[in-house]
């Protein structure tokens, strides 16, 4: 007689998590799951053709070794722990941080480099384990969350060095020369820029190497600003900046394999070496004529086009838009700044400044679709996003000598197609959020009726 309510309870608990798994929501992230899971795979086989250790093994490495960099396996933490209350942020930070310290002592110990940031990745493997063997229900849900997203933001860096490996190794060719022959529509803007920044050093120089290499750091604190109500609300966002910032980081590097370019500080540039045309930049602009692919070494990162720190910026600048006045500051100093960089040191041209712009506002509006629901205006903004895209990259490849003999024509169309797709989002966006705005805005209490007076 006891065992019968048992067994019905699990049978109904079965079903109930049965029928969770056949809610749309639930098998499109399985599905997601299952395509990123074979994603790392052929990732990992496709380093392993080349000699060298793929994301996953990477990643698994650092489990003992010493890791390649610390500070991302902390901010992984850090993104971690915005599902843990107050105290148990400070149980898991002092874990990491103590078993931290045992690694520096043992490689001391043997003569090894002090690298840090084991204790990290253990803290976050931790969390993942008590969530799968002491949390049920939403709490286990809420926690695998988190250390999934931390486990991620690592494993999305570790797949980029991946990429960049996989286009110097399979594209021995690159076309700089068609995007500086299409970039003389726009006025050849890193040569320009690049003789700005000569002219700033030392200052200009140290402020805008601070600012490109710590994009990362920036996005890490807008993303944790956008994070900070999870542990109190017990759920996530229905979007944040690094859901966006991952999909641009797995996705840019594909196009890189389409169009691989090296940027003009290499191809134009002392960087170059031997393979460049020519010492030319930033005091002489690219010659004009006939563009033509040019071979380049196994090492340099076919990574230019489209701009991903470009793509990044301006994402991390359109979410700080809702922060407070020093974070919109911040997001608006740090997409000009990273800008400037980019075309200043010579790693990009104007064209894949363009380029990454768009790319970015298309992703960024499909990640809102996605987590709002599809609308007419959404999928308008995204197809609208990826055709500009698409004709960009055309245009680069098989129209750069008529864009260089007519820039007066040429530049303004580059200047109207990106305007378009940002005046779209913007249309399209603020549609939504007045929309979300009059669901959450209460409705005024009305005055009570008056009630009849007993007799």
């Amino acid at each position: 007689m006891k065992t019968t309510p048992t067994r019905i309870s699990s049978r109904r608990d079965l079903g109930t998590l049965c029928a969770a798994w056949r809610r749309p929501r639930a098998v499109l992230w399985t599905a997601a799951g299952v395509v990123t899971l074979g994603f790392l795979v052929a990732l990992e086989i496709a380093a392993r053709h080349y000699g060298v250790r793929g994301p996953i093994t990477n990643q698994a490495r650092e489990v003992v070794f010493g890791p390649r960099s610390g500070p991302l396996l902390y901010a992984g933490l850090a993104l971690t722990m915005v599902v843990l209350t107050w105290r148990q942020r400070l149980v898991a930070a002092g874990a990491a941080i103590g078993i931290d310290v045992v690694f520096l002592l043992v490689r001391w110990a043997v003569g090894a480099e002090p690298n840090f940031g084991n204790g990290a990745l253990w803290v976050v493997l931790g969390c993942a384990v008590l969530a799968v063997t002491r949390r049920t229900g939403s709490e286990r849900t809420l926690l695998l969350k988190g250390t999934g997203l931390g486990l991620l933001l690592v494993a999305g860096h570790k797949t980029g060095d991946t990429w960049l490996l996989i286009t110097s190794e399979t594209r021995k060719t690159v076309l700089d020369p068609y995007v500086a022959t299409a970039d003389q529509a726009l006025g050849n803007p890193s040569w320009l820029v690049g003789r700005f920044v000569e002219a700033t050093e030392p200052v200009g120089g140290h402020v805008l190497h601070l600012v490109y290499g710590q994009l990362p750091l920036a996005a890490a604190l807008v993303g944790l600003y956008q994070l900070r109500h999870v542990a109190a609300e017990r759920r996530f966002p229905s979007h944040h900046l690094v859901r966006t910032f991952l999909v641009i980081g797995l996705l840019g590097p594909a196009v890189y394999m389409i169009f691989p370019v090296v940027g003009p500080v290499f191809a134009y540039g002392a960087e170059g070496g031997q393979w460049a045309v020519a010492n030319l930049w930033p005091g002489t602009p690219p010659p004009t004529g006939a563009p033509h692919a040019i071979p380049f070494d196994d090492v340099t990162p076919r990574n230019c086009m489209p701009s991903l720190h470009t793509a990044w910026a301006t994402t991390l600048f359109i979410h700080s838009r809702k922060g407070s006045r020093p974070m919109r500051y911040a997001g608006t100093f740090w997409l000009v700044a990273t800008l400037t960089a980019t075309l200043g040191f010579g790693y990009h041209y104007g064209a894949d400044l363009v380029a990454g712009v768009v790319f970015a506002l298309t992703v960024e509006a499909a990640m809102r679709a996605f987590a709002r629901g599809w609308d007419r205006g959404a999928v308008r903004l995204v197809v609208h996003g990826t055709t500009v895209f698409a004709v960009l990259l055309v245009s680069y490849r098989y129209l750069p000598v008529e864009m260089a003999e007519h820039p007066w024509a040429a530049g303004p169309l580059l200047v109207l197609a990106l305007a378009s797709v940002i005046l779209g989002y913007v249309r399209t966006t603020g549609r939504w959020d007045s929309v979300a705005g009059a669901v959450r805005q209460p409705e005024p209490s009305r005055p009570a009726e008056p009630q009849p007076e007993l007799v």
